[in-house]
């Protein structure tokens, strides 16, 4: 058994890893030990280091290669395979930051309308205020229990067990309110009750409602999903004002890193405008006589 396969059998003994990360491992460290001159057990760190920029500048892929790599080689010391790591300092390319995806308020305005156009509009509606107005997480949604409506707020146990208070506006307590009223009697401890299995709607059932309401909207259906309506939560919020403390609290983002993202976006709507608006930001747009 060679070096690589000798790696892929830890991997899927100790750590439990899946097949198709298994399969990922293989992939990239065969390819790298027939691209390196002396193999994968005779480079160094300058050729690792050369081997990476050789490849194709998809910062995504080459990143995990990177990872890849150093998590042999770390086995590979850890067996006493190899008395020297040529991976320890081999840095990863850092990944372009993705900008979230995000609805204008028309836009949003126009899918919670468009609720009204369905089968059962009113829990609908309640879903889509509920998501927009609060900003949780599809999963918290779906399962929301009857006991988190604590008036015109929410208890949300969200990730890692962490509860945090979540306000809503006066349309999206009264929205929640007509469908409470609208789902009668039941021994469900959810909200949002199905006969699924998980006893609540599901997150497919959600995004396929969520899709067909685009459509009503004439909103294309690759820009929606209960995600998009997260970030146009956190987005709409810190473009009107709001202090991105208290926007990664209703997230329940455990750090502040997570949310500043949306200080990116708008940085690129500022400039935009400046650009679009600005007397002097035509400079750059190939219209100058």
């Amino acid at each position: 058994m060679n070096h690589i396969d000798r790696y892929l059998e830890a991997m899927a003994a100790e750590r439990g890893r899946a097949a198709n990360t298994l399969a990922a491992y293989a992939s990239d460290l065969r390819a790298a030990d027939a691209a390196l001159p002396a193999g994968l057990m005779g480079a160094d760190a300058a050729a690792l280091a050369q081997y990476l920029a050789s490849l194709p500048d998809k910062a995504t892929s080459v990143a995990r290669k990177a990872s890849t790599l150093r998590g042999f080689y770390k086995f590979l010391m850890l067996e006493k395979i190899i008395t020297e790591n040529p991976a320890a300092e081999l840095e990863t390319p850092k990944r372009a930051a993705r900008l979230p995806k995000l609805l204008t308020v028309d836009e949003i305005e126009l899918l919670i309308s468009s609720a009204g156009d369905t089968r059962h509009a009113t829990r609908l509606r309640a879903m889509l205020e509920l998501v927009y107005a609060s900003g949780l997480r599809v999963t918290e949604l779906c399962s929301l229990p009857v006991s988190a409506i604590l008036g015109d707020r929410l208890l949300i146990h969200g990730k890692g067990a962490k509860e945090r208070i979540v306000p809503m506006h006066a349309g999206a307590a009264a929205a929640l309110a007509r469908w409470m009223a609208a789902r009668g009697d039941t021994d469900s401890k959810y909200v949002f009750p199905t006969c699924s299995k998980t006893g609540h709607i599901t997150r497919d059932g959600f995004f396929k409602i969520l899709k067909k309401c685009a459509v009503l909207s004439g909103i294309s259906p690759q820009r929606v999903s209960p995600h998009v309506l997260r970030h146009s939560f956190a987005s709409h919020l810190l473009a009107g004002g709001a202090n991105l403390r208290a926007i990664q609290t209703m997230l329940g983002h455990e750090d502040i890193a997570t949310t500043q993202i949306y200080t990116h976006v708008a940085d690129a709507r500022l400039r935009e405008t400046v650009e679009t608006c600005h007397p002097l930001g035509q400079k750059h747009t190939g219209n100058e006589q």
